[in-house]
């Protein structure tokens, strides 16, 4: 049962009425989460989106194993499936669930970090039957430092999560500033006030600035975008680890040196989920700075490193004679039900 206030919905006048109109749920009070939540689950697992707050800004959500649910958050947001959506999920034990050929620095950077601004690219499991775009076999995690979002991610299971803005615009940091951009594209929104990059003060400067991104699908570590976490703290934990500019370097002097026999051309960097490191670019979960800019500004991939990571990594798949898994199958593989919730 909610407060007297209750969800309240958003009416834009400007729209038909055929548009969707967008309840916003508020979250002061247990009874008022507890509802946001539950309408959040079962959005999501119908295959529908909802625009959620996160440690950084307002993201908009959708199942990840929702195909349909997937191309909604694209349609919101104007993108293509060229950019894929970094999946957030609820704690590092789920991480093995999703992503294959685990190594020991990404086990390290997921135990040291997470819940936390770092976002790690490594191959998606082959057997997991989910379409969230052009990712060539990888995808893009991380455990955002929020409770209610995590909590969100308890119940839901792992969500493709987006910066709630159409592309090219500021994302939102409160919940009118999500309204104004979605309100007529998405069925409802969680009010949990400011986020911490809309805030005029934060309590830290690494809330101000981006999360770093990590591309483990390589032989080592590369950042490819510098974030929130220094290079000094990260190589701690990883000590191989080498920036992308480090990475071209390696490579340029490879090309320059006839007799070297081990090449490095193949290097990571350059996916489908790099990021610039353009301040201001938005990417919920990648980039999280909400002042201008596009995601769209990235960088082109290296297309003929990319094309072979995929092949190689679809062959192995073929030789293992792996059997895809339903979206049903995996959920209750990855998320056992436990009571009325998943563990």
């Amino acid at each position: 049962m909610t407060s007297p206030q209750g969800p309240r919905t958003i009416r834009n006048a400007t729209k038909d009425a055929s548009t969707v109109n967008a309840t916003v749920y508020t979250v002061e009070t247990d009874e008022e989460r507890e509802t946001a939540v539950s309408a959040v689950e079962k959005a999501v697992l119908d295959g529908r989106t909802a625009v959620i707050p996160t440690d950084t800004v307002y993201g908009i959500a959708a199942d990840a194993f929702s195909r349909g649910g997937v191309q909604q958050l694209l349609n919101a947001k104007g993108r293509s499936r060229q950019m894929p959506p970094p999946v957030l999920i609820s704690d590092a034990s789920v991480l093995p669930g999703l992503a294959d050929e685990l190594n020991a620095d990404t086990e390290a950077l997921a135990e040291a970090f997470w819940p936390g601004a770092l976002t790690l690219i490594v191959y998606s499991q082959p057997s997991l039957n989910w379409d969230l775009g052009e990712t060539r076999g990888t995808v893009a995690l991380r455990v955002p430092d929020d409770d209610l979002t995590r909590e969100i991610l308890r119940r839901t299971g792992p969500l493709a999560v987006s910066s709630a803005n159409r592309t090219g615009q500021a994302a939102a940091t409160n919940a009118d500033e999500a309204v104004a951009q979605l309100g007529d594209r998405v069925e409802l929104i969680v009010d949990d006030g400011v986020r911490p990059i809309g805030r005029a003060e934060v309590a830290t400067e690494a809330e101000a600035v981006p999360s770093t991104i990590i591309d483990l699908t390589g032989e080592r570590p590369v950042v490819v975008r510098e974030g929130a976490l220094d290079l000094d703290s990260l190589r701690k934990v990883a000590p191989r680890l080498i920036t992308r500019d480090e990475l071209e370097r390696e490579q340029e002097a490879a090309e320059e040196s006839p007799d070297r026999t081990e090449s490095i051309a193949d290097g990571p960097g350059d996916g489908p989920h790099a990021a610039p490191a353009t301040p201001g670019s938005v990417e919920e979960g990648l980039v999280t700075s909400h002042r201008s800019g596009s995601v769209d500004q990235a960088r082109s991939v290296d297309q003929l490193r990319t094309r072979e990571s995929a092949e190689n990594h679809r062959r192995r798949a073929r030789q293992e004679d792996i059997r895809p898994l339903g979206v049903d199958e995996a959920r209750s593989l990855l998320f056992p039900e436990s009571g009325d919730e998943r563990s």
